[in-house]
């Protein structure tokens, strides 16, 4: 399995204990994120991160920013990115479950980092559904 990760300066000290419990199950990470704390704009490392998920160059996507909604809404730009914000296990497991999500987004300041550990490995070990949700997820893309 490969991840991509991005962050900007509010998410890097959630990316580092990540990335160190990724590579701990053994899982290749690609870091698109900021390792520094000063000031960046999230734009600058989300795009590198939906662009390997939309490409398939990497199995899922982990995002990291204050709020996590602005990564959320730069990620779901992108063609068959489903970038879903979460900030509870639960709600991980059925963005995965019910919407497919190939992204997790994370807001650092709402979320502690063991959280995020147990969201992360939720967002991994949960399966699609599929039936009835596929026809859910069939209807995102709308093309105008």
């Amino acid at each position: 399995m490969k991840i991509a990760i991005g962050n900007d300066h509010a998410g890097t000290d959630y990316k580092f204990a990540v990335v160190k419990y990724l590579k701990e199950k053994n899982i290749e990470v690609e870091n698109f994120g900021t390792d520094e704390a000063s000031s960046v704009d999230y734009p600058d490392f989300v795009h590198p991160v939906a662009k390997a998920v939309h490409n398939k160059e990497v199995d899922f996507g982990i995002l990291i920013c204050g709020s996590g909604n602005g990564v959320a809404m730069t990620a779901n730009k992108y063609a068959d990115v489903r970038a879903g914000l979460c900030w509870t296990k639960e709600i991980v497991a059925l963005t995965r479950a019910h919407n497919n999500a190939n992204i997790l987004c994370v807001p650092a300041r709402f979320t502690a980092i063991q959280q995020v550990i147990e969201m992360v490995e939720t967002f991994l070990n949960t399966e699609f559904e599929g039936g009835r949700h596929q026809n859910r997820i069939d209807k995102i893309s709308l093309h105008c």
